[in-house]
């Protein structure tokens, strides 16, 4: 039963582009398929294994500017005889280096911070964050500063002039941030039901208990990071590849923020909490946005719904539904 609910879940949110007419919608909702994504990646850290990463719109951003560059191509002057320069290559190309260089710069810091704990590794993060963000505003050569990088390619699969999808229309883009999603919440729940996620979560419960049954922590940790800034990178390329411009606003920290209210509010620590969570705070603004109220009273709503999530469902709306089914089915089953 549980599985048929799933597929005809999935069945339904895959089939909106063949029945949802309203463009400006749909591109609402790949939006926050984007952040959803987003979110599963902090996830992974923030609910697994209990690191708070406030950087983590780093990772989104590396693999927007590598995405974007890859495509486009570059040239630059690093000496006065020294010149790097790359021909533009193919999107997907560009796209599995955004990812793969997100992943590279998550094991960088992971190696670097998790010799810190706590507010250290909050401080580590948001420096790394900070530093990405200026390299990307003030490196005029590579990244065209405030200035943006535009007209990024889409992504184009097939054989060019033979059987070719490009992926320029809402509805492609939407299945596109679709599947990437899915793809991501399998993985995640691959690896947090394996023996390393099995470390990660005893790391979050009891770090000194884990230690002494012989538990690397540094080795699970960068494993998660590595994975989550990977998936974080994943979703900084379908954002540089749909809105097809980068600036170094990406780097902003209220994304951040909005990841952490997403996994938060949903229920860290579950696999469906960063969904829920991105559900309800990327369309509620769109929502008060069409009940036409003015937007300073828009931002105090999402304000105190976020503040009465917290207060009354510390855990999280998905725990708090589990619980309450749970409770609903043994009373039910009682005599």
């Amino acid at each position: 039963m549980k599985r048929a609910l799933t597929a005809g879940w999935l069945l339904f949110v895959a089939s909106i582009p063949l029945w949802l007419t309203d463009l400006y919608a749909l591109h609402v909702l790949i939006m926050t398929g984007i952040f959803i994504i987003a979110a599963m990646s902090l996830n992974l850290l923030l609910g697994y294994t209990g690191q708070l990463s406030l950087g983590h719109v780093a990772f989104f951003g590396i693999g927007a500017y590598a995405s974007s560059l890859v495509s486009l191509g570059f040239e630059v002057h690093l000496l006065p005889d020294w010149v790097v320069s790359l021909k533009p290559k193919p999107v997907w190309l560009g796209m599995v280096c955004g990812i793969v260089l997100a992943g590279l710069s998550g094991w960088v810091i992971g190696r670097i911070s998790f010799k810190v704990r706590g507010a250290y590794f909050v401080i580590v993060t948001v420096s790394f964050a900070e530093v990405v963000r200026l390299v990307a505003l003030n490196w005029l050569e590579l990244t065209q500063g405030p200035m943006a990088l535009n007209n990024i390619p889409a992504l184009r699969l097939g054989i060019p002039g033979v059987a070719e999808l490009a992926f320029l229309r809402k509805s492609t883009n939407y299945w596109l941030v679709f599947t990437t999603a899915l793809t991501c919440y399998v993985l995640i729940r691959r690896l947090v039901g394996s023996r390393a996620g099995r470390a990660m979560v005893a790391l979050r419960e009891n770090e000194p208990l884990a230690i002494s049954v012989g538990v690397d922590v540094t080795q699970y940790l960068v494993l998660a990071t590595v994975v989550s800034a990977a998936m974080a990178g994943a979703a900084g390329v379908l954002y540089a590849h749909y809105v097809r411009i980068v600036d170094p606003d990406v780097f902003l920290f209220i994304y951040t923020v909005t990841m952490v209210i997403m996994v938060v509010s949903g229920g860290k620590g579950t696999q469906a909490g960063p969904v829920v969570g991105g559900l309800i705070f990327g369309l509620l603004p769109e929502v008060l946005r069409a009940a036409a109220i003015k937007p300073e009273v828009q931002w105090v709503i999402y304000g105190v719904l976020m503040i009465l999530i917290v207060y009354f469902l510390p855990e999280g709306i998905v725990p708090a539904l589990r619980r309450w089914w749970r409770g609903r089915a043994s009373t039910a089953a009682a005599p």
